[in-house]
């Protein structure tokens, strides 16, 4: 299968403790069918990288500005999990630049937000949790040993700047951007539900003008757990209208 010229380069950008490795089996899976995608390893997020520790929000949604930046044809950003701080800045500041925004079991901020607002001002970095604890946070369904041993072994511990800083949005022109948010450790009709509610971590979504639904039944990190269908359903989004 070839590429055909108008499609969008989708950006893949992973949450909390990831870097672009984590992209590496559905970067297969897009590769087979043709479709171009470029992996983001957030700043914070490298772990070679002396200074992780204090980079910010700002260096982070910057990065994803400077890749933007270099494909002049049309763009889908991917944003899993926590890397929905950076991708909202993004939104936020450059909505036109931007086809398609498709959440991985995650969704846009609403301004003001604040990953962890309790945070120690001393706390450098907040290191990958045991796993005991981080299921009780986010579902760990389909990792097997090995997985998370990959995890476990290539995380990468999160920056303190980006769990304490807020997010301040302003542009009301990013509700306007298509988006699709893939469903894996809750469903659809229950996000809707939190969502319509006005539960503050689905609020945002309620207002998002173009919206589609797409339900892919797993735990958080549906890359390890079904990155064949996840690949699938990303290549199929990026094209949508």
């Amino acid at each position: 299968m070839t590429t055909d010229s108008k499609s969008p380069t989708i950006l893949l950008i992973p949450g909390h403790w990831l870097g672009a490795w984590a992209w590496d089996e559905v970067l297969e899976h897009l590769a087979a069918k043709g479709v171009r995608a470029v992996p983001v390893t957030l700043p914070g997020l490298d772990a070679t990288d002396p200074d992780r520790a204090s980079r910010t929000l700002q260096d982070q949604s910057a990065a994803v500005e400077q890749v933007l930046a270099t494909d002049s044809g049309p763009v889908v950003i991917v944003a899993h999990s926590g890397a929905n701080a950076p991708v909202s800045l993004v939104l936020d500041r450059h909505p036109n630049q931007i086809r398609r925004v498709i959440w991985v079991d995650s969704g846009p901020v609403a301004s003001g937000t604040v990953f962890a607002p309790d945070a120690p001002a001393e706390m450098e970095e907040l290191p990958l949790p045991p796993f005991e604890a981080l299921s009780q946070q986010a579902s760990l369904e389909g990792l097997n040993a090995d997985v998370l041993e990959r995890f476990r072994t290539r995380a990468v511990p999160e920056p303190g700047p980006v769990l304490r800083q807020s997010v301040e949005l302003s542009n009301e022109a990013r509700f306007k951007v298509p988006t699709t948010l893939v469903c894996c450790s809750i469903p659809s009709t229950q996000m809707m539900e939190l969502a319509d509610s006005g539960h503050p971590m689905f609020a945002e979504v309620a207002r998002l003008e173009n919206l589609d639904l797409i339900d892919l039944p797993t735990g958080h990190w549906p890359m390890w757990s079904r990155p064949a269908d996840l690949a699938e359903v990303l290549a199929a989004a990026s094209l949508a209208g």
